[in-house]
């Protein structure tokens, strides 16, 4: 059964465009070239900016929310959550020393040692467990707060997932990159329907963004929600958009798409925290 399930999963990911035995990098090469060509107007650094970079009358809203964006104050309470002590004295400064420099470039990366991806909300829960704290819920609230404020000290950095030369953090990456062009739910359809093949069509009054600059804007901001989330919020709202059950946030299954999804960005901006729709 081990024997079947592997070479079900390895058809699945041959039936992308991008062929099973091709590297990350094949990947990112092919992924960024769909989308400069699919849209030969948008500047590439652009695409950070989501529908935003597609369509002049969203762009012209958002550029008004931009004047006074709600994440502000996500920045302003992540910044004071970020330097308050814990009970042992220490901070989550002791956790991320070089947290001035930007970090959030970084997330999610490969531990070898453990053999897992860790997401910036991960590292940023460990450093409370690590420290005697209970961990903060995973998807939105004081959590997205720390995070807001990390990724502010990341913008204008780029994008630098790495994969090792190690075969779990490359079963990783395949493992995201599996999800992210599987079909699934009721409605049977995957992230790359919406965010690849039908990207800059309207669906609804809502114009699609690009699976490419995505993960570079996240925690965001949205208006829908009234409130922050993390991309693994939003991993879970599409699935139930499709009618699939989302998985748990920061399970494997979203930490390896969240690690393929961010890879797919490399070399872009980080933009974060951001305001949507």
């Amino acid at each position: 059964m081990k024997i079947i399930a592997t070479a079900l999963s390895v058809l699945l990911v041959a039936a992308t465009p991008f062929a099973a035995q091709a590297t990350p990098d094949d990947d990112l090469k092919a992924f960024r070239a769909y989308f400069t060509n699919k849209f030969p107007n948008v500047p590439q650094n652009d695409f950070i900016n989501g529908v935003y970079a597609l369509d002049a009358a969203s762009r012209e809203q958002w550029e008004e929310f931009e004047e006074f964006p709600s994440y502000e104050i996500a920045v302003d309470n992540g910044e004071g959550k970020f330097h308050t002590a814990f009970a042992n004295g220490k901070s989550y400064a002791d956790c991320f020393p070089n947290y001035k420099q930007g970090i959030k470039q970084n997330y999610p990366y490969f531990d070898t040692d453990k053999g897992k991806v860790v997401t910036l909300e991960g590292a940023i829960n460990k450093c409370r467990t690590d420290n005697g704290e209970k961990k903060l819920k995973w998807k939105k609230g004081e959590i997205t707060e720390i995070s807001a404020y990390l990724a502010s000290l990341s913008r204008g950095q780029i994008i630098n997932i790495k994969v090792p030369n190690d075969a779990k953090a490359i079963a990783a990456y395949n493992r995201g990159k599996k999800h992210f062009w599987s079909k699934r739910g009721q409605l049977n359809m995957a992230c790359a329907d919406c965010h690849y093949y039908y990207s800059g069509s309207k669906i609804r009054a809502d114009i699609l963004s690009t699976g490419f600059g995505q993960a570079s804007g996240f925690p965001v901001y949205r208006n829908k929600w009234a409130g922050m989330g993390t991309i693994q919020r939003r991993y879970a709202g599409c699935n139930k958009q499709v009618r699939a059950k989302p998985f748990k946030a920061q399970s494997d299954e979203y930490n390896a798409l969240e690690y393929y999804h961010t890879y797919m960005s490399n070399g872009l901006e980080i933009n974060g925290p951001s305001q949507r729709k």
